[in-house]
């Protein structure tokens, strides 16, 4: 899987795990990093071997590029060779297996932000290469009405406007709107100002009943609210990246 980063590629990855009652393992860089000689490829062996081994099982390699980057370069060291050497056989292993080997039902899915960074070996046993696209229409309203699902919504919030302002926007720069949105009533209701007027209240002798419906009254997320967070919370992807993620597709892609 390839695309833009926010887009939940990760997540996609578990709900397949989870949906085909698989034995999901979770792999970064950093977990078969080691300054030991040999450790590295070693710790790769070993992870095919427990993925045969609880089968049927899910292999995912998060920023799979940081694993398996284009080789030869000069920045490139001795012991990252290795490491995708391994992994190169180990795939290739997985794949060319017998299906009806009960210790052969092992898939590997890899996600990253850069294929275009990615070794071409890898890519050619990589062969299912799916673009994950920015959300669309449908997908931000979705979003958006899961993320305020448990949240009081003021009547003038417009969702469509929402949708239509957010052209662009990943599904982590949709749920980092929101979070901003939800704490501006909190701001409000907890002003010097605020908390004296309710003190007055209290002193006047207002009912518990009267003082919380003040504040869930403030406590609404308003179309103001939303407008700030439009204003604090900008999309992380350009349009240059998003031409790039295209034009890697039509040339790589799945079709």
């Amino acid at each position: 899987m390839f695309g833009p980063p926010g887009t939940g590629k990760t997540l996609l990855a578990k709900a397949v795990a989870n949906v085909c009652k698989s034995t999901f393992f979770n792999v970064s860089a950093s977990t078969l990093a080691s300054k030991y000689r040999g450790e590295s490829e070693r710790m790769v062996r070993i992870l095919f071997d427990m993925a045969r081994y609880y089968s049927p099982s899910i292999i995912f390699m998060d920023e799979i590029d940081a694993i398996a980057g284009v080789r030869g370069g000069a920045q490139e060291h001795e012991s990252s060779r290795r490491v995708k050497t391994e992994l190169l056989v180990q795939i290739n292993g997985v794949s060319s297996g017998d299906p009806a080997d009960p210790g052969n039902r092992v898939m590997v899915l890899a996600a990253t932000n850069i294929p275009w960074e990615l070794d071409e070996a890898m890519r050619r046993r990589l062969t299912k290469r799916v673009y994950i696209p920015l959300p669309e229409v449908e997908g931000r309203l979705q979003l958006f009405k899961i993320n305020l699902e448990k949240v009081d919504v003021a009547s003038d919030v417009n969702f469509d406007k929402l949708v239509a302002a957010t052209e662009g926007y990943s599904g982590d720069d949709i749920c980092g709107l929101c979070d901003t949105a939800k704490m501006m009533p909190v701001k409000r209701l907890y002003t010097p100002e605020v908390l004296k007027e309710l003190q007055r209240k209290q002193e006047e002798g207002a009912t518990d009943e009267e003082l919380q419906a003040h504040e869930k009254s403030a406590l609404e997320v308003t179309w103001t609210d939303f407008q700030t967070a439009l204003e604090n919370v900008s999309k992380s992807v350009g349009k240059d990246q998003l031409e790039r993620f295209v034009k890697w597709e039509e040339e790589f892609g799945s079709k």
